[in-house]
């Protein structure tokens, strides 16, 4: 049951959107037990962010939050991935972008937790 949510400070295209949603659904599998077949994206576009004081260049903030414990090397192979992905897509270099991620074994889904 993960959840990828992204703030970006660019506008994203609808390719653009199905392509990032694609290749989250594809890196999602570096994390053990996870896969796109539950994986559920958030996309926050031409969203107000400054880094570092400014705004002038792609900054993104993304959010790995999953069911389960932490993975501290796939959370890192994670964010390798993303980095690459955010960068092929929307041009974010890896210093103009945070990920932070979280893991809960408190997890609720179709009435009921988990």
């Amino acid at each position: 049951m993960p959840f990828v949510d992204t703030k970006i400070n660019v506008k994203v295209s609808k390719e653009q959107e199905i392509a990032l949603k694609s290749k989250l659904g594809e890196a999602i599998e570096l994390i053990p037990g996870k896969s796109e077949n539950w994986l559920m994206v958030g996309i926050q576009d031409d969203y107000h962010m400054y880094f570092r004081g400014d705004d002038s260049q792609p900054i993104a903030f993304v959010e790995v939050r999953c069911f389960g414990s932490p993975d501290k090397a796939a959370f890192r192979n994670m964010t390798a991935r993303l980095s690459e992905i955010y960068g092929e897509l929307f041009g974010v270099s890896p210093d103009h972008m945070y990920v932070k991620y979280s893991a809960t074994m408190d997890w609720g889904w179709n009435g009921d937790n988990f």
